[in-house]
């Protein structure tokens, strides 16, 4: 991978002890049981919200503010083919209007289960001094990006097998 290619993009993989088609299937219906909570991973922060992700092609990803008030649109479909690919283009709160990074997802049976690899990708695009970098230098920032999106697939795996297993 060339060193623009990586000062791009995150990428994790994480093991789920279900099947692709149950992996595909928590992840997009269950998006709002599974994704972590607080101002790090939701739009309002310590307020209550739900995540919602509309299935298919074109589809947005949303957040509502618990008290039915405002939306915060991350995210649409780029990808839909259940259970193996996912892709939504991704915006973060703080992004203006037009800057967006892309999530690309696949699902791949592994003995007993479904391997997980997601990349995040796009962030070359976004300015050096965009605040959702935080200050940080592309590779800190990056390797930031892949640990966050590394705690939300295994809260993704517990909550896949917490009531399967």
């Amino acid at each position: 991978m060339s060193d623009a290619l990586a000062a791009d993009r995150a990428t994790v993989s994480m093991f789920v002890d279900v099947t692709p088609a149950l992996a595909f299937e928590v992840f997009t219906t269950e998006i709002d049981q599974w994704w972590r909570h607080g101002p790090q991973y939701r739009a309002w922060g310590e307020l209550p919200s739900a995540l919602h992700l509309e299935p298919g092609l074109g589809g947005k990803i949303t957040e509502r503010r618990g008290d039915g008030g405002a939306v915060h649109e991350a995210g649409t479909i780029t990808a839909w083919d259940p259970p193996h690919h996912l892709a939504f283009e991704w915006r973060g709160v703080n992004f203006a209007p037009g800057e967006a990074t892309r999530v690309d997802i696949r699902f791949e049976a592994r003995g007993t289960g479904t391997r997980v690899t997601l990349v995040h990708a796009g962030w070359a695009s976004i300015r050096a001094d965009h605040p959702v970098r935080h200050g940080k230098p592309s590779a800190r920032f990056l390797a930031d990006m892949g640990m966050w999106w590394t705690g939300l697939l295994r809260a993704l795996a517990e909550h896949a097998t917490s009531e399967r297993g």
